[in-house]
């Protein structure tokens, strides 16, 4: 097993957490504190570094743990990501980038309104890439009870973006 750094190993993880705690609190200073109270946790597990398998799983279940306390007593689960969370590439003409802005809304409000666990499950497969094994070590399920939520959060999100886009429901 290599020797751990945490400047070089952990620090750089501090984006992923950021993300993963902003999309469970929904706060970006809430997000940053998390990113605070996990970095200063890992730190004081420093010496149980090399018996883990991966650092990284166990600082994003560390964030994603503390995010879900905190957001569970702010109950600040049904408030909007804030625009400024959202990306938007600089080279579309006004009319098209407006369109993607509304789009972007539209189902960032959808994965808003999605329970926790898919809504984890979205962040970390689709926004972070982690693998299915990864998501399942990270949020302590079966990789096939990642796989079925998944699939239900995706269905559930097309299913509601096309009544909203078709219907305008």
């Amino acid at each position: 097993m290599q020797e751990i750094s945490f400047r070089d190993d952990i620090l750089p993880l501090k984006d992923k957490l950021f993300r993963l705690a902003l999309r469970i609190t929904f706060d970006r200073a809430e997000a940053e504190d998390i990113v605070q109270d996990t970095l200063i946790r890992v730190w004081d597990k420093r010496e149980e570094w090399s018996q883990m398998d991966s650092v990284e799983a166990y600082c994003l279940t560390v964030a994603r743990n503390l995010a879900i306390d905190r957001s569970q007593k702010k109950e600040a689960q049904n408030v909007e990501l804030t625009p400024e969370t959202q990306e938007m590439p600089d080279a579309l003409v006004p009319d098209r980038q407006m369109e993607q802005s509304e789009q972007l809304s539209i189902v960032h409000r959808l994965i808003n309104g999605l329970p926790e666990k898919q809504r984890s499950i979205i962040q970390l497969r689709d926004i972070e890439g982690k693998s299915y094994k990864e998501i399942a070590e990270i949020l302590q399920l079966t990789e096939e009870q990642v796989k079925v939520n998944l699939f239900r959060a995706r269905q559930r999100i097309k299913t509601k973006y096309n009544e909203i886009n078709n219907y305008g429901l």
